[in-house]
C-alpha cells in the first residue's frame, strides 16, 4: 500500500502539462469572478494574479468575457496568441463567468507559486438543471451551521457556488441556540448579502408549526415576513412546507400563501412562493392539484417534492405544465429519512445514528440519476457540514448526471486537499463509502481504508487543521473501532451463551465476562476519535456530543456519546439476569436456557435477525441499487430510536424490517415437523410456500412471540420459502406500523 500510496501522490504532478505562473486576470468589468480566481489561487500556491480591466502588453493571461449563450453556461479554452499565452472563459452572464473559474479551480493543479493546467483545453459547459441549490440553515437543529459566523457562511457559499451551485436556503425565524454568533434574523440577511454578492438565489424554508386560524399568531408571523422582505438585499423564493412541521390543511395554507404573496412581491418582483405537500393526507393533494389547476396562481413558483410527500413521477402527473418541481432531497441522513443506508449494519446505526460523516458519492448518483428526468432542480435537505462532500457531488451532477463519480470527487480532494493529495485523499473517500458495505464483521477493508488514512495523516500534517480532511479521519479512525468493538462484543455474548448452559452460578460469571468489554479494545483510535471530535468542534462547530458540545440532541451527530454503546445485548442480559434471579430454581434454568439458546436453536432449526445484515442468512435480498435505486420495491432495514439511543432492549428487536421480501429454507428434513416463530409489532400475515397460515400463538408487542405451525406437506419437497401478505395501515403514524425483527424454524 505504501508504494501505491507514493505513486498516486505523484499522478497530478506527472499529469499536469503546463506552467502558469506570472498571469494577469483580465475583466473588463468588474466581476466576482475574477476576485474569486485570484483569492483562491493565492490561498493556494501564494501567487498573486493582479485584476486589470485591459490586456496588458505582455505576459499570459486569464480573459473572462461576457458573450451570448445559454444561461449560467461557460467555455474555457485555451488561445494562442503571439508573445503570450491565453486562457478565455466566455459566459453569458456573471453566474456563468464564476462556474468557468470554478471549472479552473477544481482542475488546476496547485504547487507552490505556480498552477499547471492542461495544454490547450476547451470546455464548454451548460448545466442541465435551473435549480441546483442546498438548504444550510441557522439553527439549533444543525448539527454545526448555528456555531458558523458570518465568514464561514461566506466562505462555505462560494465553494458550493464554486462546485456548480446557484441557490443557498436559509431558515429564517429562529429561536437562539448556544451557538449562535448572531441573531437568526441578522444572519440570515448577511447570507442573503452574500447571495447578492455570488449572483446565487437565495430561499428561505418557512414552516408554520401554529395553527393558522390563531389570529394573533398568524399576524405576527405576517409582521415577520414583512421584516424579512423588506430587508433582504436578494430574495428570490419562498418555500412553505405544508407539514414536516406544521398540522395545517391545504384549505387554510393556500389562503394564507395567497395573502402573503403581494408582500412578497411588493420587495422582490420576481420572487415566487414554492409549496411542498409533506404529510398531506391523499385527499388533501388532491385539493391542492385541483387548485392550481382551476386558479393557475401566478405566484406559485411550482411544488416541492420532500420526505413523505407524494413522488415525483405522481406529482409531475398531477400538476400542470408550467408550474416546476423543485426536489428536496434528503442527502443528510443515513436512517429514518428518504434514502436511508441501504442494509445497514446495526453497529453503526447503533453508534452513528442519523447524521455522522456520511460521504456517499457512488449511492447519491445512483438516486440522481434515476428521479432526474423527473424533476426540474433541487434544493438539499442538509443538518450540518457532515455531508460536505453529498452537496458538492449532488451540484456537479445537476450539470452532468453522467459525470464520472471518481472525477468528481477528485475534483473535491483537489480543490479542497490540494493536489498533492488528490488521487490518494479521492480513493480514500470513496473507500469511506465501502466501509458501510455488507457486514461489518466480514468487512475486512475497513481497517484497510483506516490504514490508508493514516498514511495519508503521515504524508500531509498540514492538513490537520483542515475541517473536511478532519471528518474523514473521524470516520476511519470511527469505523475501524467499531468493528473491532463488534468482533470482541460478538466474541463476548458468544461465550456468554456458552456459559449459560452451564451448571453453578451461571450469571455471576456471565456478567464477569460482558464486564471485559469495559476494557477498550484500542485505547489509540478512541482516543483520536475523541481528539477529532475536539478539533472539528473549534474548526466548524461540529457538535458530536449532547453533553460536550451542546449538541440539540443524540440523533443530531452526536456520534461521540455512542462511542463506547456495547453492541451486543450486554443491557439486556445484564437486566434479564436481575429478573430471573428473583425466579425458583426451576423457573431459572428454563429461563436461562431461552437465553443462552436464542440465537442457535438447535439442530435443524434456524434463526435470522431478518434486518441484521450480519445474521440474516436466509433472508432473500432480490434487488440492489442499480435496478431499484430508491428501494421501492424491496424493504431495507428501519433502525428504532428509543430512550434517545440508550434502549436497553434486545438489539434485534430495534431493526425490523416492514415485511422481508421472502425467507427461504433449503434441504429441509422431509420428515420432520417445524413451527415458525416470529417476533416484531403488531401485524403479521404469513405465508409458506404460498399458503396463508393461521397462528398457534400471536402475540403483537415488542419482543412477544407469535407462532406458525407448518403443515407437513408443505415442506416434503425440502424447500420453504416464506413471505408476507402487506396490510394496508397508511392511516397509522409510521411508528405504529407493523413490522418483524426475528424469524426462527423451529425442527420439532
Amino acid at each position: 500500500m505504501k508504494g501505491f500510496l507514493t505513486l498516486l501522490l505523484l499522478v497530478p504532478l506527472l499529469c499536469a502539462a503546463t506552467v502558469w505562473k506570472d498571469v494577469t486576470v483580465v475583466c473588463k468589468d468588474k466581476q466576482i469572478a475574477a476576485q474569486v480566481l485570484q483569492e483562491e489561487v493565492q490561498r493556494r500556491t501564494g501567487l498573486s494574479w493582479p485584476i486589470a480591466a485591459r490586456m496588458p502588453s505582455t505576459g499570459d493571461v486569464m480573459l473572462l468575457t461576457l458573450a451570448p449563450g445559454a444561461p449560467e453556461s461557460y467555455h474555457v479554452e485555451y488561445i494562442p496568441a503571439a508573445g503570450r499565452r491565453q486562457i478565455r472563459i466566455t459566459a453569458p452572464d456573471t453566474r456563468g463567468l464564476l462556474y468557468g473559474v470554478g471549472y479552473l479551480l477544481r482542475t488546476m493543479t496547485y504547487l507552490p507559486q505556480q498552477v499547471q493546467l492542461a495544454d490547450e483545453i476547451n470546455v464548454a459547459a451548460t448545466p442541465e438543471k435551473a435549480i441546483r441549490g442546498h438548504q444550510i440553515g441557522y439553527r439549533n437543529l444543525a448539527n454545526s451551521y448555528d456555531g458558523w459566523t458570518p465568514e464561514q457562511y461566506e466562505r462555505y457559499i462560494r465553494e458550493l457556488a464554486i462546485f456548480g451551485t446557484n441557490s443557498i436556503e436559509a431558515i429564517p425565524f429562529m429561536p437562539p441556540s448556544p451557538h449562535f454568533h448572531l441573531p437568526s434574523h441578522d444572519m440570515n440577511l448577511r447570507i442573503s448579502e452574500y447571495c447578492k454578492k455570488y449572483d446565487l438565489d437565495f430561499s428561505v424554508w418557512t414552516p408554520a408549526t401554529f395553527d393558522l386560524q390563531d389570529t394573533t399568531k398568524r399576524n405576527h408571523f405576517l409582521l415577520q415576513f414583512d421584516s424579512l422582505f423588506r430587508e433582504s438585499p436578494r430574495l428570490d423564493a419562498v418555500f412553505f412546507p405544508g407539514g414536516d412541521p406544521g398540522d395545517n390543511t391545504p384549505q387554510q395554507v393556500l389562503p394564507f400563501l395567497e395573502e402573503l404573496a403581494p408582500r412578497l412581491k411588493k420587495y422582490h418582483p420576481k420572487a415566487s412562493i414554492w409549496l411542498s405537500l409533506q404529510g398531506f393526507t391523499p385527499d388533501a393533494c388532491t385539493f391542492v392539484y385541483s387548485y392550481i389547476t382551476q386558479h393557475q396562481p401566478r405566484w406559485l413558483g411550482g411544488i416541492v417534492v420532500g420526505p413523505s410527500s407524494p413522488s415525483l413521477e405522481d406529482t409531475r402527473a398531477a400538476l400542470p405544465a408550467r408550474y416546476k418541481i423543485r426536489h428536496y432531497p434528503d442527502i443528510t441522513h443515513t436512517v429514518r429519512c428518504d434514502y436511508p443506508v441501504v442494509w445497514w449494519d446495526p453497529a453503526f446505526a447503533f453508534t452513528l445514528g442519523r447524521e455522522p460523516v456520511n460521504p456517499q458519492p457512488q449511492y447519491y448518483a445512483n438516486i440522481y440519476r434515476f428521479i432526474a428526468p423527473v424533476m426540474d432542480g433541487f434544493i438539499s435537505y442538509s443538518d450540518g457540514a457532515h455531508d460536505d462532500i453529498n452537496k458538492m457531488t449532488w451540484s456537479l451532477l445537476g450539470w452532468n448526471s453522467q459525470a464520472d463519480i471518481r472525477d468528481i470527487i477528485q475534483q473535491y480532494a483537489n480543490f479542497f486537499f490540494g493536489s498533492t493529495a488528490r488521487d490518494a485523499a479521492a480513493e480514500g473517500i470513496l473507500a469511506l463509502e465501502k466501509n458501510w458495505e455488507g457486514p461489518i464483521a466480514g468487512n475486512a477493508g475497513i481497517a484497510t481504508t483506516l490504514g490508508w488514512w493514516q498514511q495519508l495523516e503521515q504524508q500531509h500534517p498540514e492538513l490537520s487543521t483542515n475541517w473536511r480532511w478532519q471528518m474523514c479521519l473521524q470516520r476511519a479512525y470511527y469505523d475501524a473501532y467499531t468493528r473491532r468493538r463488534a468482533i470482541r462484543d460478538a466474541a463476548l455474548e458468544a461465550a456468554v451463551n456458552q456459559v449459560l448452559l452451564d451448571s453453578g452460578d451461571v450469571m455471576s460469571r456471565a456478567e464477569k465476562i460482558l464486564r471485559q468489554a469495559d476494557t477498550v479494545v484500542e485505547p489509540a483510535w478512541r482516543q483520536r476519535i475523541v481528539d477529532l471530535c475536539e478539533a472539528l468542534y473549534q474548526s466548524v462547530a461540529l457538535q458530536t456530543s449532547v453533553a460536550k458540545y451542546k449538541a440539540a440532541g443524540p440523533e443530531r451527530g452526536a456520534v461521540l456519546d455512542f462511542l463506547d454503546r456495547p453492541l451486543n445485548n450486554r443491557w439486556w442480559l445484564e437486566d434479564k439476569f436481575k429478573y430471573i434471579r428473583t425466579l425458583p430454581a426451576a423457573a431459572q434454568r428454563k429461563a436461562l436456557d431461552t437465553l443462552a439458546r436464542w440465537e442457535n436453536p438447535g439442530p435443524g432449526s434456524f434463526y435470522d435477525a431478518v434486518a441484521n445484515i450480519s445474521k440474516s442468512p436466509h433472508v432473500l435480498r432480490p434487488e440492489d441499487l442499480h435496478t431499484d435505486p430508491l428501494v421501492r420495491r424491496s424493504d431495507t432495514p428501519g433502525f428504532d430510536w428509543w430512550e434517545s439511543g440508550y434502549s436497553r432492549k434486545r438489539l434485534s428487536w430495534m431493526v425490523s424490517l416492514r415485511w422481508p421480501s421472502a425467507l427461504r429454507y433449503d434441504h429441509l428434513d422431509t420428515t420432520a415437523r417445524y413451527v415458525v416463530r416470529v417476533t416484531g409489532y403488531g401485524e403479521s400475515l404469513l405465508k409458506a410456500n404460498g399458503v396463508r397460515l393461521p397462528p398457534g400463538l400471536y402475540g403483537k408487542g415488542i419482543g412477544e412471540l407469535k407462532e406458525f405451525p407448518v403443515p407437513a406437506e408443505l415442506t416434503k419437497t425440502g424447500t420453504l420459502l416464506l413471505t408476507w401478505d402487506d396490510i394496508d395501515e397508511e392511516h397509522l403514524n409510521w411508528r405504529q406500523h407493523s413490522r418483524v425483527t426475528e424469524v426462527w424454524l423451529i425442527k420439532l
